[in-house]
Order: C-alpha cells, then sequence, then structure tokens
C-alpha cells in the first residue's frame, strides 16, 4: 500500500491508497486521517500515531511499501522521511525540484511555488483537466490556475478564514469565537450572526470575486472551479462556489506524482 503525506501548517493529511494505479493513472482511496502538525513531534512519536491509525483500520505496518510526500513545513519534512524510513522501511518521495509532476509551471521562480500547490494542480490536470481554479481552504486561502495545456499559471494568497477569525477574536475584547456555519442572513440580528455573516459570507464573496478575476485572465468562461481543503464545506454553506468539491485533491495528488516517478 501507499501512504501519502500532505503536511500543512495547522494540520497533516494522511491517505491510505492501494499501491497498484489504476488505468486511468489514479488509485483507490482506502482510508483518510488528519492530524495535528506540530513542530516539536519526533519521527517515533509521528510513526507512532500513523501507526496505531492503521492499525485500528485492520493493517500493519508491513503493509505500508511506500509513501510520498509534500510539506509546507520544511523544518519537520526530515522528521516525517525519518519515519518513514524507520516504521515503514522505505525512503519517501519527496515532493521537489527534479520529481516529475506532469505540470509544466509558469512562474517567475518556479522554486518558490509551494509543493501543495502544484500537487494540486496535478491532481486537478489529471482527474478534471483544464483550465481549472483549484481553491484550496486551509490555514491560508489558496487559489491556483492551470490552462488548458496543463500549465501552471500561478495564483494568490489571503489568509485563511480560521486566521482571520483568531486574530479577530483576540484583538476584539468583545468578540468570542463562534461556530463556522451560515446565519439566516448577511444583516446579523445579534453579534453571533454578525461575525458569522463577515466570516463565511465575506470570505465566500471574497472567493466569488477571485474566481470572477482569475477566469476573466483565463479568457474562459467555464472553467472548471475545483474546492478542496480542510474548510471547504463550510464556506460552501448556503453557496454554489465550486464545480466540484474533492477534500482529498492533495492526498490523492501525491499517489498520482507517486506513480509518475515510481519507474
Amino acid at each position: 500500500m501507499l501512504l501519502t503525506i500532505d503536511i500543512g501548517n495547522t494540520t497533516t493529511s494522511l491517505g491510505l491508497f492501494e499501491e497498484t494505479a489504476n488505468k486511468d493513472n489514479t488509485y483507490n482511496l482506502l482510508h483518510r486521517w488528519d492530524i495535528s502538525t506540530s513542530l516539536n513531534n519526533t519521527p517515533d512519536e509521528y510513526g507512532s500515531t500513523i501507526s496505531n491509525l492503521i492499525g485500528i483500520n485492520g493493517y500493519t505496518v508491513e503493509h505500508i511499501k511506500s509513501t510520498s510526500i509534500c510539506s509546507v513545513v520544511p523544518s519537520i519534512t526530515s522528521t516525517f522521511t525519518k519515519m518513514s524510513e524507520f516504521y515503514f522501511n522505505c525512503s519517501p518521495l519527496v515532493i521537489g525540484t527534479g520529481i516529475k509532476t506532469g505540470i509544466n509551471i509558469s512562474y517567475d521562480s518556479p522554486r518558490d511555488v509551494g509543493t501543495d500547490r502544484i500537487v494540486d494542480a496535478a491532481a486537478a490536470l489529471q482527474l478534471y483537466g483544464g483550465p481549472a481554479i483549484i481553491v484550496d481552504l486551509g490555514t491560508a486561502t489558496v487559489f491556483d490556475a492551470i490552462d488548458e495545456k496543463g500549465t501552471y499559471l500561478g495564483g494568490a494568497i489571503t489568509p485563511g478564514i480560521e486566521i482571520a477569525a483568531e486574530t479577530l477574536f483576540q484583538k476584539g475584547s468583545q468578540l468570542h469565537r463562534v461556530e463556522l456555519k451560515a446565519p439566516p442572513q448577511a444583516i446579523g440580528k445579534n453579534t453571533i450572526h454578525s461575525l458569522q455573516s463577515g466570516l463565511l459570507f465575506g470570505f465566500a464573496d471574497l472567493i466569488r470575486g477571485m474566481i470572477k478575476r482569475f477566469k476573466s485572465e483565463l479568457k474562459n468562461p467555464d472553467t472548471t472551479v475545483i474546492g478542496t481543503g480542510g474548510l471547504v464545506h463550510e464556506i460552501n454553506q448556503k453557496e454554489n462556489l465550486f464545480d466540484i468539491i474533492n477534500p482529498n485533491l492533495t492526498i490523492t495528488g501525491l499517489a498520482i506524482i507517486y506513480n509518475l516517478n515510481k519507474n
């Protein structure tokens, strides 16, 4: 089996896939887990946590034959590499320079593009084709664009909804944390609904506006819009922002890229 590891700033997402790819270069996802990303965890701590998750679902570490990693936290990439080597007895495929992705990158400095963004683009192109706009709702809200030829064009980055909410609660002495769900209407009649309106509807309109701008620059109003990330369902409440919602886009992209590089 193949274990894919998407190391994010807040959460690390894990995907357990069948080792053999399907005819369309995709993999069957067996399980997905999300664990907290911690700069202080050791390879043993991560290894123990992941081994327990695998065991709960009826597998053992011996079932894992390969691992594939992308990371936006370079300081702990080596931690997961060591964990993979010790617990699963395999050297991981770490997405970076020199790795085949199936994506051409049109960016001022290709090395500056986050590997998770390239993995998302590779998955979007393989699964849905281009042109496409990817909106990844995580710690940051990240927009990426690929054209019909499979070229990664670039994108935009804004603070994520949880970062914005946390800053608001920390700086506003009379504001308190609220559940991230859509209120009855945009004009809030109380503080809770006012906060929910600003966070949910405000971010939804930000996303809608950015999608409109991207489509205009791509010169294709029919561009496929793909939503992913841990908050994709929360932000899409009562909205119709995305043509496709795939929370597993990144971990699936890691499996696709692994297949491109395994020979």
